[in-house]
Formats: C-alpha cells, structure tokens, sequence
C-alpha cells in the first residue's frame, strides 16, 4: 500500500496539483483514521488533505480512479440479453426502477455488457479510454433511451404532469443515464488499468489542470472549468492585491518626527519616523481585440479585471476587431459578467469593414476618440496577439498613449516564439510599451495581475 500511496502522490504532482512534503505526511497520518476497505472514505481522507483547490479535484479524482481502480468483473447480467434490441429493452427497465439498490446493480451489470458488447476493446491495443468510450455511447444511444423514458413516465401519470413535475422527472431520468455513462466509463478504465497497469494509463490520459490550459486551444468544456476556477482566483488575487498595498508602500521620512524623537537617544537619530503613506489605486483601462481566437483570452481577461474593480479606483473597458467600443456600460449594468459578456458580443460595435482583426485603425480610433481621457493615474492593458492581417500598425498611438500614461502593458497569448511571425507585429507597440507579456493561462495572467500591484 505505501508504494501505491508512493506512486499514486507522485503521479498527482505530475499532473500539476502542488502538494507538499508535509501534506504528503498529513495523508498518511490520515488514513489511519479510516477502513481502507472503504473506497469512498479513502478517497475522501486523501482528497481532504492532499487537494488545495476545488478547481484541481477533477484532476485528482481521475488520477485516484485510475490507481485505485476496482478489478474488472466478467460476464454480465444473470439473464444475459441475447441482442442488441434485448439488451436495451433490459437496460431501459433497470433504469426506470425505483429501488436504488437494483437499478445500481443492474447499471453497472449492464455497463459490463456493453462495454464487452460494443467497445472492441483488445489487450495490448495503444488506444485511449474516450474512443472506447464513445464506441459503446454511440451504440447504446442514451439520448433516444432518455427520451423514450419520460414518454413511458408520463403515460404513467394519472394526471398531466405540471411544468415543475416535468422539470423534475427529467432531472431524474438525466441522472440515471448519467450513471450508466459513469459505470461506462469506469468499466473502460479498469479494464484499460489492468492490461496497461496505472503509470501508463494516468500518464497517457493525464490533461492540465483548468489554470494551465492554453486560452487559444481550449473546448468548451476546458472553458466552463477555467470559468470555474476564476471566481476563487479573483478573491485571492484581490485579497493580497489589497493586503500589498496597505502594508507594502512605505511613505517619504518625516523628519521633525525623527529628531523628536531621537532626543530619548540623546539627540541620535536611531529610530527613523515616516510619514503615512496613502497609497492610490490605479485607474484601468482596457483596450480588448475580441476577435477570432484571441476572444476567449480576451473575455477572461476582463472578467477579471472587472471582478477585481475593488482594486482599481476606475476600470474602463474597449473592444475591437477593426472598430473599436467602449463597452464599460454593460459591466457597470449588472452584477453577473456573463451576461455582460454576451451582450458585449452581441451588441458592441467593433467591426467597421470586413471584421478582420485591424489594430493600426482601431488604436488609431480610440486615439483620437478618447485619448484625451488617459492620465498620468491610468495602467493601460492592451489585449491581443498583434496578428494585423497586413495592415499599417499605426504604432504612433502607442508611443502618444505612453506618453499620456502611468503604464502601458501588452498582454499576448500566443506563445513568445510565435510573435512578430506571418502577420504579427506586436514588438512594433511592444517597444512603446513598460512591458509585454506572454499571457497564454489563467496562471500566467494571474501572475501578470500580481505584477499590477
């Protein structure tokens, strides 16, 4: 067990979770509290005291599923259906029962089956877990099963069912069927453990954890994490944002204070006197290319920025594809930054041609429009990969807005190797800027925004 224990910690560390020495020692000790026999109140022992973040323990339960995964069990139900249509019929009955005990049974019997059935899994094979998976998805066809579930349901019913009652009982058949794709799914990857054994498996199956995630390749699904994992990063961030400020900034000496003072030394100045420092919150703006791929990094970035606006005496905020609009109105109109969001794609005026991305005329629009506006109090963040499609950079606005500036920032995420390649032309600006920086993940642009305070 302490070699599993061993190697199941190291593959966590391998995946990205950070756990520590100590932590690692606080597991052991744990476990002592607990029946090993129980997987559950394994789990959980482990996950207490080795997962920091609610954001990482999707990453730590895929890799505990994987080490300590069950054996497989052989062979299916007791009466084992003979086809494919027989073998749905039966499935569609577990999942309509209403004892908990037989339908868990019967599910994961079934999940068995199936997964014999139509997954064509092969020992030896180099394929991963969502191809088998998808194989006996594809064949079993929940969605129809589903379907014809709630129409037996309310044939059932002695009455037409209510708005609420239909809410409800598709709530319930949706988490059935999403049981059986579980039991599915577990019954691939223990069979995929034991042919492979688990350091293989976990280490081809192994996936960053939502902050490490690459804003220009992420799915949707990579994205609703990485939405997940903002919010608790937006209090931390704020909170030692805040704490910096208040402790970090030490004001001018105050001299007649230190030669007061320093006459019960004998007229030694020992102890130096400084005045209070009230340190001020810079004023954000944020100019935003909203188009094509960078639009994910971009949206990330000022949900952000206008979560942490406690932080910022003002946060104002500009977007872009070869027009340019001020879209503050939509944050300052409601508390959820979804909706912003949306309205913002929906509503904002920022095409002004063929909506290719034109940064030379957009920075120039703004320039002229709102320059007026910067004050030495103002942080300028521009956000984008500086990919200009061939059109002139314009690259004078950057250096007048510096000028008018506290700070200007270029925030990129594309990978540095890759600017000033094909059609970029980010050191153009970069040069007119306090710093550029390669801002491809949550992690990273949650270094830059430490680097603000």
């Amino acid at each position: 067990m302490l070699d599993a224990l061993t190697g199941f910690i190291r593959e966590l560390r391998a995946a990205g979770l950070p756990v520590s020495l100590t932590e690692d020692i606080d597991a052991m000790r744990a476990l002592g509290h607990v029946s090993l026999e129980d997987r559950e109140a394994f789990k959980h022992t482990l996950g207490a005291t080795l997962v920091k973040s609610h954001a990482h323990r999707k990453a730590f339960d895929a890799v505990f599923d994987i080490w300590f995964s069950p054996r497989p069990l052989r062979g299916g139900p007791a009466t084992d259906p003979g086809d494919e249509v027989e073998l749905e019929e039966w499935l569609e009955q577990a999942l309509a029962s209403d004892d908990g005990a037989t339908r868990e049974a019967a599910l994961k019997a079934a999940a068995r089956r199936a997964v014999t059935r139509y997954a064509g899994m092969e020992d030896g094979r180099p394929v991963g877990g969502r191809y088998y998976l998808h194989r006996t998805l594809r064949h079993l066809d929940l969605d129809a099963i589903l379907q014809r579930l709630l129409a037996a349901s309310r044939q059932q019913a002695d009455h037409e069912l209510t708005e609420l009652e239909e809410r409800l009982l598709t709530d319930e058949h949706r988490a059935r069927i999403e049981r059986l794709r579980a039991e599915v799914d577990g019954e691939i990857r223990r069979r995929l453990v034991a042919d492979r054994g688990p350091e293989a498996l976990a280490r081809a199956t192994r996936a960053p954890l939502p902050e490490d995630v690459d804003f220009m390749h992420a799915g949707a699904e990579d994205l609703a994490s990485m939405r997940r994992a903002l919010h608790p990063l937006t209090r931390k961030l704020a909170a030692r944002l805040g704490r910096r400020r208040r402790h970090h900034h030490r004001g001018s000496l105050h001299f007649g204070q230190t030669v007061r003072h320093s006459l019960s030394y004998g007229g030694v100045p020992a102890e130096l006197r400084y005045r209070r420092s009230h340190p001020s919150k810079p004023d954000i703006l944020v100019i935003a290319d909203i188009s094509g791929s960078v639009a994910s990094f971009s949206r990330f970035t000022l949900e952000l920025v206008h979560a942490m606006s406690s932080q910022f005496s003002k946060v104002r905020s500009f977007v872009f594809v070869d027009g340019i609009d001020e879209v503050t109105r939509y944050f300052e109109a409601t508390d959820d930054l979804s909706d912003a969001l949306r309205r913002i794609n929906t509503e904002a005026d920022v095409v002004w041609a063929d909506g290719h991305s034109d940064y030379g005329r957009a920075l120039e629009a703004f320039w002229h429009r709102w320059g007026a506006e910067i004050s030495p109090k103002t942080t300028v963040l521009v956000l984008g990969d500086a990919r200009n499609n061939y059109h002139t950079a314009e690259a004078w606005v950057m250096a007048e807005i510096a000028k008018a500036a506290r700070h200007v920032y270029w925030l990129n995420p594309e990978p540095r190797a890759y600017w000033d390649t094909g059609d970029s032309i980010v050191d153009q600006y970069a040069a007119h800027c306090d710093g550029a920086f390669e801002c491809r993940n949550l992690k990273q642009l949650a270094r830059f925004v430490d680097h603000l305070s």
